[in-house]
């Protein structure tokens, strides 16, 4: 199952690597488009992992494509939401007026 989510990051969690060579980092979501707010833990696993650092800081505005993840073990089950893809929101993107670069628009001036 994949779905979507878009927020601002609000934690990032410190990078784990263990002893197989597994490594992941948790990072919290909280989402912007809801009357209450929900702060949404998600993993970055394997080879995604130094991008997703790389790239995303704390108070980021982001669109999270994302599986949930369910497991059994020892008559518990578990849940996880593991991120595939981290990206800037468009939401946050400013716009402009009439969908023209500023930079274009200033050559356009006689002086």
């Amino acid at each position: 199952m994949s779905l979507q989510l878009n927020g601002t990051i609000k934690l990032i969690g410190e990078k784990q690597v263990f002893d197989s060579g597994f490594q992941k980092v948790e990072f919290v979501l909280t989402t912007n488009d809801e009357k209450y707010p929900q702060d949404v833990k998600f993993e970055i696993v394997l080879d995604k992992v130094d991008d997703f650092l790389k790239y995303n800081k704390v108070g980021s505005v982001v669109d999270v494509d994302f599986n949930v993840r369910g497991n059994e073990y020892q008559g518990k089950y578990y849940v996880s939401l593991t991120a595939w893809k981290v990206f800037k929101s468009q939401a946050s993107a400013p716009a402009t007026d009439i969908g023209v670069p500023s930079e274009e628009i200033a050559d356009d001036f006689p002086f």
